[in-house]
């Protein structure tokens, strides 16, 4: 969930970024008490997110700024719909004007590609999930973007959960030890609260990940990696609920309807994040004397 902290932190450097010693158009420009009205308005049909954080751009730029939202975040949307106002000193708002457009189109693209995918699977019980894949910084967005389109958000963090992908499985067998040994290892120092996932990219694999312990001290979830349908099909019988099952790579909006009917828990998607298209919002300004 989005903090205003957070939101305040990220929006304050964005604007720092693009006026860091104030905006000379806007101050030699336009008059002081000069006020202005806009109306954010959609170019295309979407899904809306990041009303807040559009209002802290105005908010952090000038306190007398009022923002007014008319859709609520995950929303969907018709193209000429106003989604926002937003009225207070002209300079401002013309300030303010392309750190909030940029931060709610990115958002809703986002939300926007994310129902999308949710709609592909509707009905087969699987739940779509962004990944770590997301702009630095802007993760936090992001990810609330996501569940704006209906979505779910994997671990926030490497500090969230152990995930152990190949190159961490390499690493702990380069000595020899076997993958349950040296997973069940590092079960029996782990918190119980810790959840563990580990990814796999045979069939072959399975087997001897889940040898190392299930339930809540165990293996918690397999991701299968690339796999094919009939692999997928297969594994989700194999691990027969001993575990959440993952699925990852390959994933489109083409792709996702099959992979999900294969009976896998989640299908984790980078392209949520790191693939969305900006919407197209523009602001709709009239000046008043």
């Amino acid at each position: 969930m989005l903090t205003r902290a957070q939101i305040d932190r990220v929006v304050g450097a964005a604007l720092a970024e693009d006026a860091p010693w104030g905006d000379l158009t806007s101050e030699y420009l336009i008059p002081q008490g000069a006020t202005a009205t806009a109306d954010l308005v959609a170019r295309e049909p979407g899904v809306f997110s990041g009303g807040a954080v559009f209002e802290a751009a105005f908010r952090l730029t000038d306190a007398a700024t009022r923002v007014t939202l008319h859709v609520a975040d995950g929303a969907a949307f018709a193209s000429g719909d106003v989604l926002a106002t937003v009225a207070g000193p002209a300079r401002g708002v013309l300030t303010a004007e392309r750190i909030g457009l940029n931060f709610v189109q990115r958002m809703s693209g986002i939300a926007t590609l994310t129902r999308r995918y949710v709609a592909e699977v509707a009905g087969t019980g699987a739940r779509i999930a962004d990944t770590r894949k997301t702009t630095p910084g802007l993760r936090a967005f992001e990810r609330h973007a996501v569940v704006s389109g209906g979505g779910h958000n994997h671990r926030f963090s490497l500090s969230d959960a152990v995930m152990a992908k190949d190159n961490h499985l390499g690493v702990l067998t380069a000595d020899g030890s076997s993958v349950t040994v040296a997973l069940r290892t590092a079960l029996a120092r782990l918190p119980h609260t810790t959840h563990v996932e580990v990814e796999v990219d045979r069939l072959d694999q399975i087997e001897p990940v889940l040898a190392a312990g299930t339930g809540s001290r165990g293996i918690g979830t397999i991701m299968l990696d690339n796999f094919s349908l009939d692999d997928l099909r297969t594994g989700v019988a194999q691990i027969a609920g001993r575990a959440t099952v993952e699925a990852s790579g390959g994933v489109s909006l083409d792709t996702v309807r099959a992979i999900a009917a294969t009976g896998v828990d989640v299908i984790s998607v980078g392209a949520l994040t790191h693939s969305a298209r900006a919407l197209d919002l523009g602001l709709d300004l009239r000046i008043e004397p």
